[in-house]
């Protein structure tokens, strides 16, 4: 099965056309018995295939970017009964968007996706679009996604490389290499333009998702249940746990920073919103500082003068992709009623906005509220 043209132009390695017997795999087998496999086993009652829309679609896949299933599906959920369609999601506050994602994680995304809204409201007519170069041009959507949002909706023939994807081929072709490496990447990528079939597109490509999610897993692939398995050239030199090869490990840093809890005595504490870009992201937060003496100054500089001594609380920790965070939160009780600056607001902890907190503020508020204003 030749790889059919693409609709957009891509650019071009070094890496080599496919061998004939990498054509030979990709050809007969593959496609059917993964459809057979997933008439029977696949997933097909997952909230964005209930009612099938390019729109539903897309929310889900900017979602399970990075994010597994089962912690997607309440949070999309509850992003679709506030956000049903585009041009709610374009018109909604970035706060309450936030909010809604917060806990999922990857805060860049929920902000992408509702600039993308508003392009496609002011761009598009309010219409998902059609073109696979419109697609692919909205924030926050590449290739793979936007490939996956019209073969899922649509039916439209266009391959997809995301995580699940690169395992099973990487597998089933036995290609080797660091991930990242552009040989690696075209080759992963024409072996997934050779494999997707002309028809029966959107089920293809639910199924090599499921595949790589439910069998042939990062660690302990299942192979006596994969479809694939007879033709799988990693399970036959028995290299499947080898493949695909990890990415170069990193030293991962644990970084220390302290949080100044400034609260009234209403329950109302002072939040400052983050610059979009790097951590967290267009949330709210607590004051943060690198060391304890830094928080001090804060507190007695920009607070009011008549404040307790900073009482430290229990540490929190909260893992990142690239190092470990680890925050001292410190106590104060203030009287001021004064916004301290432009970026900045008072948030009752009592009776809670909708706004965008990170995970471990929201768990820290929640204590307060529950053990310090009883």
């Amino acid at each position: 099965m030749a790889p059919g043209p693409h609709p957009y132009n891509w650019p071009v390695t070094s890496a080599p056309a496919l061998t004939d017997s990498e054509a030979s795999d990709a050809d007969a087998p593959f496609a059917p018995a993964l459809l057979e496999w997933h008439a029977r086993e696949g997933r097909h009652h997952l909230p964005w295939q209930l009612s099938l829309t390019p729109y539903r679609v897309w929310v889900s896949e900017i979602m399970l970017q990075q994010t597994q299933v089962a912690t997607v599906i309440p949070f999309y959920e509850r992003f679709m009964q506030r956000f049903p369609d585009v041009q709610a999601l374009a018109v909604g506050a970035i706060d309450e968007v936030l909010h809604l994602w917060s806990g999922l994680g990857y805060y860049a995304r929920a902000r992408h996706l509702h600039r993308a809204a508003q392009r496609i409201c002011e761009q598009h007519g309010g219409e998902f679009p059609r073109a696979f170069a419109d697609v692919v041009g909205l924030p926050g959507v590449g290739r793979s996604t936007a490939g996956a949002i019209l073969a899922l909706s649509h039916g439209e023939r266009h391959a997809i490389l995301d995580g699940n994807v690169r395992r099973v081929l990487s597998r089933y072709f036995a290609i080797a290499g660091r991930r990242g490496a552009p040989s690696l990447e075209q080759r992963l990528w024409q072996l997934a333009e050779a494999c997707t079939p002309p028809t029966r597109v959107a089920a293809y490509t639910q199924a090599m998702m499921d595949l790589g999610a439910t069998v042939c897993v990062r660690r302990r692939p299942l192979c006596s249940l994969c479809p694939l398995a007879p033709g799988c050239r990693a399970r036959r030199t028995g290299r499947q746990h080898e493949l695909p090869e990890p990415r170069q490990p990193v030293f991962r840093p644990t970084r220390r920073v302290f949080m100044v809890v400034a609260m009234r005595e209403s329950g109302a504490v002072l939040l400052e919103r983050r610059p979009e870009n790097g951590v967290w992201g267009g949330l709210w937060c607590l004051p943060e500082f690198a060391s304890a003496t830094a928080a001090a100054a804060y507190i007695h500089g920009q607070l009011d003068a008549d404040v307790s001594a900073p009482e430290p609380l229990a540490e929190l920790e909260h893992a990142f992709t690239h190092f470990d965070l680890r925050i001292t939160p410190l106590l104060v009780r203030c009287n001021t009623d004064a916004v301290m600056e432009a970026g900045t607001a008072w948030y009752n902890i009592r009776e809670p906005g909708r706004i965008g907190l990170p995970a471990p503020v929201t768990a820290l508020l929640s204590r307060l509220a529950g053990e310090t204003l009883k």
